[in-house]
């Protein structure tokens, strides 16, 4: 009974407390000096208040920035893997690139030293034009994508191109032969020339093809069921045709 007597009067001195500080600071605003200080105290929370804000939106910017940039750090890092891939997987019949450097840098001459003109040499007679071979180009991404797929099965691009670098290997062969002066032809040279001339006709003048003989003669492709799969696609693709005769199929470059 006495605790229970006791909190409660401890309560109400709480109370008086609270009332009699209340009506202290009623009476310190009432006071000219202690006013113009609360006046500013009041400005001055007012000024926190609007930084508070303003660091507030600028705490949503940076993380919608920090959001954005781990975006494009991941779509960099995929664009990265891919040209990697690329790199590495770079298709063999693709021509490569050289470079040379045909130049001094200019801090490696001496200004003091004169310059040694050369003088130019004599002109030499210009060599015999070759005549150029009909070569069958490569087949696009493009065009890969655009074959059936029945026809594809399990040919990827590279198989294709492949098989198009060892034909255009065996026309470019074929007709190095057919434009070379019957004098200086080997036996086995001459043979060859003989073959090619008997194995044309009316359809096939003017045009560059080879036969199954030129593969077998000219490259190490096996003429199986996969090259006339592929060959199918190349006609597909409008890269040769066919012209039959005298038991002979002839693929002419298109």
């Amino acid at each position: 009974m006495a605790s229970d007597l006791e909190q409660l009067c401890s309560h109400i001195n709480e109370k008086i407390g609270n009332i009699k500080r209340t009506l202290s600071l009623r009476n310190c605003g009432q006071e000219p000096t202690l006013k113009t200080i609360l006046n500013k105290i009041g400005d001055e929370i007012i000024v926190v208040n609007e930084l508070l804000n303003k660091l507030e939106l600028e705490i949503q910017y940076q993380e919608q920035t920090n959001s954005s940039l781990k975006e494009l750090f991941e779509s960099l890092e995929e664009d990265y893997k891919d040209v990697e891939h690329l790199k590495e997987n770079i298709p063999p019949h693709l021509p490569q690139v050289t470079v040379t450097q045909n130049f001094v840098n200019g801090s490696d001459l001496d200004p003091e030293e004169p310059v040694k003109v050369e003088e130019p040499a004599p002109t030499k007679k210009p060599p015999k034009e070759q005549r150029s071979i009909k070569e069958m180009p490569f087949i696009t991404s493009d065009e890969f994508n655009g074959i059936p797929a029945y026809m594809k099965s399990r040919l990827t691009y590279c198989h294709i191109n492949d098989v198009i670098k060892e034909i255009n290997k065996a026309v470019v062969s074929k007709y190095k032969i057919l434009h070379q002066p019957k004098k200086s032809m080997s036996s086995v040279a001459r043979n060859l020339y003989h073959r090619f001339i008997d194995e044309e006709t009316k359809e096939t003048k003017g045009h560059y093809f080879v036969v199954e003989a030129d593969i077998k003669e000219f490259t190490a492709l096996k003429v199986d069921k996969r090259f006339h799969g592929i060959l199918n696609i190349l006609r597909h693709c409008r890269r040769l045709s066919e012209v039959r005769g005298g038991g002979l199929t002839r693929y002419v470059i298109t």
